[in-house]
């Protein structure tokens, strides 16, 4: 099968998007597929000859990538295109997707997970993996999801949604409850997530939280224990418990390194068989409402009464050999490389394929 893995972007999960991308390349061309890797924003700048002939290239373009402990540098993303115009599309990106039998997405965040790039391919006919474009746009935006949390009966921490400007900022620093959690609408991996416990710390988060753009959730933080719900084919997987190291948050940082800069990830989550239901309840009725499909994964935090709060919805989650997605798989038996397949092979079904 002919497929082409989509990667980087120039949203601030480049960094991520490019190691999952890569990975899932590498994995679907292991069981024989011709699989290539291309960067959405970078594009085929530096490649010459027919597009075709890309899908048996020895290494399917897939370079050596990592993930910092910084965001990426996007400023220097952007100059080092030779094409600086402003298409979030780089060269023969589109041209090359419609040569395919499907489109592993293997982006996350902006431009990959919010909608338009499944657009884009529905317009062109071109199958992708993963929901799609309605239900990717609602779950990517924070305040639309928790909207549907409500409606649907997932609880989810109090929240409000704020637009602001930086002349906002001294009053809503006296007057939002402290502590708290502040998220950028679209934001993902942790990034545009501030947790501030005293009003400074607030007054910081919402001026750094203006990068991300206007538009914000804030929410009241509750204390647990930080759990997430895979969900494939419909069926929720075991539960993951991720525990951020000693004194610190489940940041950026801390999401993707390893040893003590990392968070412990155990899968299957320590819970109970009546909070491990729970948890997988509330991720497939937040899947159903919002006409998700293929695979995703539901963050919640389960509080000392054994309460479960929904905290956010990822269409696109990590696909790293390491990400939780695959962690989970392996314990219902599938190898990272059978994933990326099953993954495409349900993608290919759910658009009649």
């Amino acid at each position: 099968m002919k497929i082409v893995v989509l990667g980087g972007g120039i949203g601030p999960e480049r960094h991520v998007s490019l190691v999952s991308a890569t990975s899932a390349c590498k994995a679907l061309r292991s069981l024989g597929h011709e699989a290539v890797f291309v960067d959405m924003y970078l594009g085929l700048e530096k490649v010459s000859g027919p597009l075709e002939e890309l899908f048996r290239t020895p290494d399917g373009l897939c370079g050596e990538v990592s993930i910092g402990t910084a965001e990426p540098d996007l400023e220097a993303v952007k100059a080092s295109r030779e094409d600086k115009g402003p298409s979030r599309l780089g060269k023969n990106v589109l041209e090359l997707c419609a040569l395919a039998d499907c489109v592993f997405l293997g982006l996350h965040g902006e431009d990959g997970e919010d909608g338009k790039i499944q657009a884009v391919l529905d317009l062109m006919g071109v199958p992708y993996t993963g929901s799609g474009m309605l239900g990717s746009a609602m779950a990517m935006d924070k305040a639309v999801a928790k909207r549907i949390m409500d409606s649907c009966g997932v609880p989810t921490p109090p929240w409000r949604e704020l637009r602001y400007g930086r002349e906002d900022i001294p009053a809503l620093a006296e007057t939002l409850p402290v502590p708290c959690a502040v998220k950028a609408v679209c934001g993902g991996s942790s990034l545009g997530v501030a947790l501030p416990e005293t009003r400074e710390e607030l007054r910081r988060a919402l001026e750094d939280l203006l990068r991300y753009g206007n538009r914000i959730v804030v929410e009241e933080k509750i204390r647990g224990r930080e759990l997430t719900v895979p969900v494939l084919d419909g069926e929720a997987l075991r539960a993951i418990e991720i525990v951020p190291p000693e004194g610190k948050d489940f940041d950026y940082v801390a999401k993707y390194q390893s040893g003590s800069q990392g968070a412990r990830e155990i899968c299957p989550a320590p819970i109970s068989p009546e909070e491990e239901a729970l948890l997988a309840g509330y991720a497939l009725r937040l899947n159903k409402a919002l006409g998700l499909s293929v695979y995703s994964r539901t963050d919640f935090i389960l509080d000392g009464q054994g309460r479960a709060w929904c905290l956010e919805v990822n269409t696109l989650p990590g696909m790293t050999p390491n990400s939780l997605i695959p962690k989970a798989a392996a314990v219902k038996g599938l190898s990272y490389e059978q994933l990326c397949e099953q993954i495409v092979l349900l993608s290919l079904a759910e658009r009649g394929k």
